[in-house]
């Protein structure tokens, strides 16, 4: 995470979304000005084979992020809810 990052501010989960959906979502997230994005692993112990390898996002905003661009991140996260359930 880049020092400029602070605490996340947000979490997305989605149990059966694909890793490479995950990793789209990041890649959009990510084109928006001070937004990181990390994939946070699955935790199940057993690995459980029947839910996404991703357990969740976690999105970062710097401390200089335009809130302005708050919505275009809500409808980012808003459009594959829609599409891949909650």
């Amino acid at each position: 995470m880049p020092s400029s990052i602070e605490h996340p501010q947000e979490r997305f989960r989605c149990p059966k979304l694909p890793l490479a959906v995950y990793r789209e979502v990041a890649a959009h997230l990510q084109q928006i000005p001070g937004v990181a994005v990390e994939l946070i692993p699955q935790q199940s112990q057993p690995f459980d084979y029947t839910q996404s390898q991703v357990d969740s996002l976690r999105i970062y905003y710097s401390a200089d992020f335009d809130a302005g661009f708050q919505e275009r991140v809500k409808g980012i996260l808003n459009y594959y809810s829609q599409v891949y359930g909650n």
